[in-house]
């Protein structure tokens, strides 16, 4: 079956063949170019390693090229990664200072719902800061710490610890203290944190 071919096709062809000749006119074969050294009183007989030198010249000119590209989509890359990093940093800290205290107590281990502002110096006591979250970010874990002031104002507890990943924007959490016989009476205070930002206080009683 004969090809038949459209006027644009054969433009293309007519393009690509004119292409190929130019490209053939303009090469020399080696015994024109030997010819030309030899009139420019150039050795010919260096002509082999003068090709393999300038083969390895474009070899080399070609792999430099490959490795700035390469150098050059790997920072494009970090850049990306270290400016979304940055973003992801920016949104948790927008998110963590949103959260605060809805609800806070101050019980003993055993909790009967109450909210004790005196608690009675005995051995092995141990007093719970029972604390109620809202506006937690969902997917989340939260850094928090407690630090338990004795009537000095000496920190005399310090409790560090992560929550699981938040489920629900309104969260309970907790910190303890064991109270021995030693500890001093008077006006006590413990203060949690979220990270480094004070997001509330309680105050109670030893006697």
């Amino acid at each position: 079956m004969e090809n038949r071919l459209t006027e644009t096709q054969l433009t293309q062809i007519i393009a690509e063949v004119e292409s190929l000749s130019n490209l053939r006119q303009s090469q020399l074969d080696s015994a024109e170019v030997k010819e030309i050294l030899q009139e420019l009183n150039l050795p010919p007989e260096l002509l082999d390693e003068a090709l393999i030198q300038l083969q390895r010249r474009e070899a080399l000119a070609r792999q430099q090229k490959r490795n700035r590209l390469i150098a050059a989509g790997l920072a494009a890359a970090a850049a990306g990664a270290i400016a979304f990093t940055g973003f992801s940093i920016y949104q948790n800290e927008r998110a963590s200072e949103r959260v605060s205290i809805q609800q806070n107590r101050i019980t003993l281990a055993q909790d009967n719902g109450d909210n004790l502002t005196v608690i009675p110096r005995q051995n092995n006591t141990e007093i719970v800061y029972r604390v109620t979250l809202k506006d937690v970010p969902i997917g989340k874990k939260l850094s928090l710490s407690c630090d338990w002031i004795d009537p000095s104002g000496q920190i005399v507890k310090q409790n560090r610890y992560q929550t699981r990943e938040i489920d629900k924007s309104i969260w309970n959490t907790q910190c303890g203290y064991q109270l021995g016989t030693a500890a001093p009476t008077g006006n006590w205070q413990v203060k949690m944190f979220l990270n480094d930002r004070a997001i509330g206080s309680a105050s109670f009683q030893i006697k």
